[in-house]
């Protein structure tokens, strides 16, 4: 299926019904008129509900394959760090080189800076070519990385496959969430991305712990490297049979076509009022969207590649003008923060970390395993917890202990770091308060940063502000990746000051300047940020609506109680 130069209609020109030879059920206008009654007529939360479709629950686990790829990346460096065949191989980050924390640092930055690369265009390639595409071209990079990393000799080319497999790394993480929201039904698709987060920390713990370390050669490390292309190659098999995202065939003005991707996604007919009530709205919106950016650029709508490129630059541009600032920053603040008080950091060094406090190599390996179970389990809670008790309140707590356990570990290395095997005690302290910042960050800063964005932005600059929160945190896990090494080489306890004092200060932003929007309205997130785009764009929505339902002469979507009050229940 070639690539589409279309867009959404304007509004004087969208298409009857009777052109697109489409006849409304009856009951349409009804789940139109009512989001909520549609939204319960879809379905519930439960283990039926989410294999009613079982198109739709392969397309996500499909995808789902993605967040895989980037756990196993992640937690492989941590195993082969501490293989002495890996070490052999690679002198240049064995510890009894001089420069061994910049090389370490390097190695693991490349793949970050190659994934921030990777999200910064994913958005304009799923835009322009699919989701779809945009999922194959991140495959075909990260098998690229990886080829070179499972053949390496050189610790060249073992640095240029990661940074080539980090571009396929960013755009799977940042396509993969996108096209399994589009493609799922507002009833599961929480479950769906919490099953997509959850897939990184549980290929980061299996990357971790499976026995190639016992293997006596140097497969010990190039069979890890090897066996994630395997998921890659999978997905690339399934991924031509799964069907194009409905929003983005309306996108670019397929809206038949959408129509039959999202009865097939729904496993109901064409005819189904659920599935015309889902597609008119989608249209709606994103006939919105292209009206908002018509608007904003009439200059740049001639359709040609340089003019959507210079386009999806000048959006990108578009957020942090005056009156989009503050939304803009929210998400950038959340992501900076979230990498800053030490992750990652502890992720993917944890295993040298607990080598530094005389613990066994088996039990280096083991307590990095139970570190991301911690805050795999906390994490996949939080999507419960976050709906009950709020934003802040787990950024808030989340803070607070994260402050006192790297503060804690930071005083115990101070005074017993000169002789761990008198003071074992000690040493195990330092452990259990780094399960508890693992426990901790997995209940707050883990999921909220990427939920809280989506909220703040309305829908038409959602895609482009959730796309900068992400951008942001692949260059923080950058700089983290690359700064740790030498800086615990150099001096462990001002490592954990470090990540201590950026937890004070997050502590600080989020009471001062972090909204909390639970239970709010678009209109009411919208008054924290002295703006009246929700509604606009909640207005805007009622009319195309009731444009695009006018099938016939003289037929008309007619709102309960007008569209004033449709917009206000909306």
């Amino acid at each position: 299926m070639s690539k589409s130069n279309s867009h959404p209609p304007a509004r004087d020109s969208i298409p009857t019904l009777e052109s697109l030879n489409v006849d409304l059920h009856p009951d349409t206008v009804k789940y139109v008129n009512d989001p909520q009654a549609l939204a319960d007529a879809i379905g519930g939360h439960s283990l039926r509900d989410l294999v009613k479709s079982p198109i739709a629950l392969a397309s996500a686990v499909s995808a789902c394959l993605g967040g895989l790829l980037f756990g196993f990346d992640q937690g492989i460096l941590s195993l082969v760090y501490i293989m002495p065949r890996f070490l052999a191989q690679f002198p240049e980050i064995d510890s009894a080189t001089s420069s061994t924390g910049l090389n370490k640092g390097v190695m693991t930055g490349l793949l970050e800076l190659g994934a921030f690369l990777g999200a910064l265009v994913s958005g304009f390639v799923a835009d322009r070519y699919s989701r779809k595409r945009s999922i194959a071209l991140g495959i075909e990079f990260f098998l690229i990385g990886s080829t070179l990393q499972a053949s390496s000799f050189s610790y060249a080319q073992l640095v240029v496959g990661r940074m080539i497999g980090g571009i396929g790394v960013g755009i799977l993480a940042s396509t993969a969430p996108m096209y399994i929201s589009e493609i799922s039904a507002p009833n599961v698709r929480g479950s769906f991305l919490a099953l997509e987060a959850g897939c990184v920390g549980l290929s980061n713990f299996f990357s971790r712990t499976y026995g190639t370390r016992f293997i006596y050669n140097e497969w010990c490390f190039r069979t890890p490297f090897t066996l994630q292309m395997l998921l890659a190659v999978l997905l690339s098999c399934i991924l031509w049979k799964l069907p194009y995202s409905p929003r983005w065939l309306v996108q670019v003005g397929r809206d038949i076509e959408a129509l039959h991707s999202l009865a097939r996604l729904r496993a109901l007919p064409i005819d189904s009022p659920l599935v015309q009530a889902e597609w008119i709205n989608i249209r709606a919106e994103a006939i919105r969207s292209r009206e908002v950016i018509v608007n904003d650029h009439p200059h740049l709508q001639d359709g040609g590649f340089v003019t959507d490129l210079r386009l999806e630059i000048a959006g990108w541009i578009d957020l942090f003008k005056p009156k989009m600032l503050y939304r803009t920053s929210i998400g950038i603040m959340l992501m900076f923060f979230q990498q800053f008080q030490g992750i990652n950091a502890l992720i993917y060094y944890s295993p040298s970390l607990f080598a530094s406090l005389g613990l066994s190599t088996q039990m280096q390996i083991d307590l990095s395993g139970v570190t991301n179970i911690c805050q795999m389990i906390t994490t996949c809670s939080a999507f419960i917890l976050l709906d009950r008790v709020g934003r802040k309140p787990p950024l808030l707590v989340g803070s607070v202990i994260n402050t006192f356990c790297h503060f804690l570990v930071a005083g115990l290395i101070a005074k017993y770091s000169s002789d761990w095997a008198a003071h074992s005690a000690a040493a195990w302290v330092c452990v259990a308060a780094i399960l508890l910042f693992m426990l901790s960050f997995g209940a707050g800063w883990s999921p909220v940063p990427w939920a809280l964005p989506a909220e703040c932005f309305s829908s038409s600059r959602r895609a482009k502000g959730v796309a900068v929160s992400v951008t942001t945190n692949w260059l923080g896990n950058f700089i983290i990746g690359l700064i740790t090494p030498p800086f615990l080489a150099a001096t462990p306890v001002g490592t954990f000051v470090f990540f201590g004092a950026f937890a004070v200060l997050s502590f600080m932003w989020t009471f001062f300047f972090c909204p909390e929007t639970k239970g709010k309205t678009l209109e009411d997130i919208d008054s924290l940020f002295h703006s009246k785009q929700a509604r606009e764009d909640t207005q805007a929505h009622y009319d195309l609506v009731e444009a695009l339902c006018n099938s016939r002469e003289g037929s008309t979507l007619k709102a309960a109680k007008g569209s004033e009050a449709w917009v206000e229940s909306a």
